[in-house]
């Protein structure tokens, strides 16, 4: 099932696209179209509202409508990246029409009203307006997120190690990572309010346990299902406790320890925004946090969005650690 999952995030399930040596490339011309009826809609159409941004906003989706215009006819020339914008190709198409509808339903008809809905001229007008602040936050978030999570994921790492190797480390430390595991991350704040010297430290604590958590889990999962026959060869040739574990359990857990730390990454993003809230004066989680409190609902969703691409470009960089990684494990998994 881990493996079903995988291929479904990484991209590898897909079918193989073969591109045309020559001739147009169909959805490249429909998703020009789209991008474009999306860039007539939000410049001929009135606003109901003004948002600041709309000039702009038809700029972007008249630039998107040339570019795709222009692959129709060379996409072939392109080799792999080519052959991934073939591959989502209906994507481009759905996008252009997504926007086009976004626009009209909001700015244009007002049906979605302000200030609960924003049309997406209304997040360029964020990203123009407050890209100073919206960088010193993600700053800020970076440094939080990157000492909480490296370090959840190294205890934790190390800990599964010792859950799986050792029986005796297991009957002692087994159940209370069960009891601890299911409670959700935000339910130790007051005990963090006690237990560290600042918020800051705090908040660290709470993401390295959201992404520690897993990675202890599926690590010693791992090392506790190693085929004993790996261990008995080894040991025939003199390999000692330490060989064993770091030429042998380490890497066959590998799979399982990179499916706990995808999900530790999941969750500690989910935890990023309640870690914040422990007295930040910046970071994504605080930006959210601060303009939901003055309905700036523009504000919070281009940070949402901001944080869902920096977690599917950590998510990408990760398949290709793993991939590298386990490079010598294909054909056997």
């Amino acid at each position: 099932m881990s493996a079903a999952i995988e291929e479904t995030f990484s991209g590898t399930g897909r079918q193989s696209v073969t591109l045309p040596l020559a001739g147009i490339w169909r959805n490249g011309l429909l998703a020009a179209g789209t991008w474009l009826l999306a860039s007539a809609l939000t410049y001929g159409l009135p606003d109901v509202i003004t948002w600041g941004a709309t000039g702009p906003f038809a700029a972007v989706t008249l630039v998107g409508a040339l570019i795709f215009l222009a692959l129709s006819v060379t996409v072939h020339r392109l080799g792999s990246t080519g052959r991934t914008l073939v591959h989502y190709g209906p994507w481009f198409i759905v996008l252009g029409l997504w926007l086009a509808a976004w626009e009209v339903l909001t700015a244009k008809l007002g049906w979605l009203p302000k200030p609960f809905f924003s049309p997406p001229e209304g997040l360029l007008h964020v990203y123009m307006t407050d890209w100073d602040r919206l960088l010193i936050c993600i700053a800020y978030t970076g440094r939080l997120w990157g000492l909480g999570f490296f370090s959840g994921i190294f205890v934790g790492f190390a800990g599964g190690v010792a859950l799986g190797w050792s029986k005796r480390f297991a009957y002692w430390g087994m159940p209370l990572l069960k009891l601890i595991g299911p409670v959700p991350a935000s339910a130790w704040i007051p005990c963090t309010f006690f237990i560290f010297p600042s918020t800051f430290h705090a908040s660290i604590f709470l993401v390295a346990l959201a992404s520690g958590i897993p990675v202890a889990i599926l690590t010693a999962a791992g090392v506790s299902q190693v085929n004993r026959s790996f261990y008995d060869v080894a040991r025939t040739l003199g390999a000692d406790n330490r060989f064993l574990i770091f030429k042998v359990a380490i890497p066959a857990a590998l799979p399982n320890v990179f499916v706990g730390i995808f999900m530790g990454l999941y969750y500690s993003f989910a935890v990023l925004v309640v870690a914040e809230m422990l007295g930040a004066k910046f970071g994504l989680g605080w930006y959210l946090q601060f303009n939901t409190a003055y309905s700036a609902y523009a504000n919070v969703y281009a940070a949402l969005i901001i944080m869902a691409l920096i977690c599917a470009g950590l998510v990408r960089l990760l398949f290709v650690a793993r991939d590298r990684l386990l490079g010598w494990q294909k054909g056997i998994l």
